[in-house]
């Protein structure tokens, strides 16, 4: 949403205008599109949790059996063969940490959240 939609938003909310209701349903409809969720890793896994999107990455802590996790955004890193196939797309699930997404049951085999940029 804009930064003119939100105050357009706003000054409608304050004076009690016809485009309150609808203002707000953007507002939440927005907000609940860019929310995060939870995805699990595959049955019976604990899974590495990397430095960067690869294998060649050091391991910064293993996530345990039954894990659920937030993806920020994904890229492209090594190939990795796991429950969910074989991909290089790789997720990050904080900062400076990534899982391959071969072990994260996303629904997909493409991209499900944004790509990283940095």
């Amino acid at each position: 949403m804009s930064a003119d939609r939100v105050e357009g938003v706003e000054r409608a909310a304050e004076v009690g205008g016809a485009d309150t209701d609808e203002a707000v349903a953007t507002m939440t409809a927005t907000a609940s599109a860019s929310a995060l969720r939870y995805y699990s890793v595959a049955p019976g896994v604990r899974l590495n949790v990397r430095r960067g999107p690869g294998t060649n990455y050091s391991v910064v802590r293993v996530l345990p059996e039954g894990a659920q996790i937030q993806i920020f955004c994904q890229t492209p890193g090594t190939n990795v063969t796991g429950p969910y196939g074989t991909s290089n797309i790789w997720d990050n699930i904080d900062d400076g940490e990534f899982v391959s997404d071969a072990y994260v049951n996303t629904g997909s085999d493409g991209y499900v959240r944004p790509r990283c940029s940095f």
